[in-house]
């Protein structure tokens, strides 16, 4: 018998990150010792008093049994107390909360509960891949915002146009920015505000890298910004937060009745979260949170240490504001491809092609601050025997 596939999964996008593991993998397993900073997975363990906590709840009958089915009340009271804390952001718990199987899965299911096909979605460009998934799921378009260096890598509302605005609904917008690495100011958030208001657009605020500013500087979150909550959500994760990647728990903050459709999707696909995690989680947000300070002080001395040895090899790219990522300009004469493909094969380095990431990202490559000074420093050195930037 011939299974046929519904329409819907033809329109998926190639999943580009699948790729890109696939040739790590197949380098390294030739032997080669592979220096992969192509990827955006943290490669810190969690803090232990999270491990810690989710040993001990493990052991409570209370959570071998079916969750909530919109999670336990005590997690998004946690989550409402870390922003009030950290962006001085009051939140409801009941109802501007909605927890997550990570973040991405946010991502992709608020275009299908908030598109019809036809509608528009703006989306930036360069960005995050899996924005693109929810929107072809939902059978929506896409209006492509271009992310430049000339505007600090934020969308200019002005160049959007007519016909788009017509049609759009949602945006998704991220600072500090993946791939780019750029950071948002009040200033741009409360354009956006505004800006969605004016055309009836709901934002998307992807914050999975809000604890992750650099030189003193804290990012600002968009729900800081008057009347953000009028116009939309922001999606946090405790992934990169937390070094819990692998624990898959995130939150959608904001407009009420966005977060109930949310709610209403997911009393569909899932049961929750399993309560130990839910009550680890708990802990990572209200308990001491030295270790993100840590954390954040480890990024940026492997930011200055790559990028010392960068400047070493004559590679000259802005220091990142934000993230553990770096977005680096390709030498002359090369695409983002090629010269992902020439570093992996002369060099035995990982990065990830800025095109992967949208039209925009052509002639960049993302590096991610996922692994020792050491080993930054050592990935600069095999690049710069290459010779590309004399």
């Amino acid at each position: 018998m011939r299974i046929q596939p519904a329409e819907r999964m033809k329109t998926l996008p190639e999943q580009f990150f699948a790729a890109l593991v696939g040739k790590a993998n197949a380098r390294a397993a030739t032997g080669r010792d592979v220096i992969n900073l192509g990827q955006g997975n943290p490669d810190l363990p969690t803090p232990q008093p999270i491990v810690d906590k989710l040993k001990q709840a493990a052991d409570n009958p209370l959570y071998h049994k079916y969750p909530p089915f919109r999670g336990f009340p005590f997690l998004k009271e946690a989550v409402a107390r870390r922003y009030k804390e950290d962006y001085g952001v009051e939140l409801d718990p009941a109802t501007e909360v909605a927890i997550l199987f990570g973040g991405k899965t946010g991502l992709v299911e608020i275009s299908q509960c908030l598109l019809n096909p036809g509608d528009v979605c703006l989306v930036p460009d360069p960005g995050y891949p899996d924005y693109w998934s929810g929107v072809a799921l939902a059978g929506a378009e896409m209006a492509f915002m271009p992310l430049l260096e000339a505007n600090g890598f934020l969308p200019d509302y002005g160049s959007i146009s007519e016909e788009a605005l017509k049609r759009a609904k949602l945006m998704f917008l991220n600072y500090p920015n993946n791939p780019t690495s750029a950071v948002a100011s009040r200033e741009f958030y409360e354009e956006t505000v505004r800006f969605a208001k004016r055309h009836g657009i709901a934002v998307a605020s992807d914050f999975a890298y809000g604890a992750i500013g650099f030189d003193g500087k804290r990012p600002v979150s968009f729900l800081e910004t008057p009347g953000a909550k009028e116009a939309g959500i922001e999606f946090y994760t405790l992934s990169k937060t937390y070094n819990m990647a692998g624990w898959r728990v995130g939150f959608a903050l904001g407009n009420p009745q966005i977060v109930e459709l949310l709610n209403l999707i997911q009393d569909h696909y899932y049961c929750s979260l399993f309560g130990g995690i839910q009550e680890a989680a708990a802990e990572a947000l209200t308990g001491p949170q030295h270790s993100v300070a840590e954390l954040v002080a480890t990024y940026e001395r492997r930011r200055d240490a790559l990028f010392g040895a960068l400047e070493g090899i004559g590679w000259k790219a802005a220091k990142p504001a934000g993230s553990f990522f770096c977005w680096l300009p390709v030498p002359k004469g090369h695409t983002s491809m090629s010269f992902a493909d020439l570093l992996l094969e002369q060099a035995d380095v990982v990065v990830a092609p800025g095109n992967g990431f949208g039209e925009n990202g052509e002639g960049f490559v993302r590096l991610g601050l996922l692994a020792s000074e050491e080993r930054l420093r050592e990935a600069a050195e095999r690049i710069g025997r290459l010779k590309l930037f004399e």
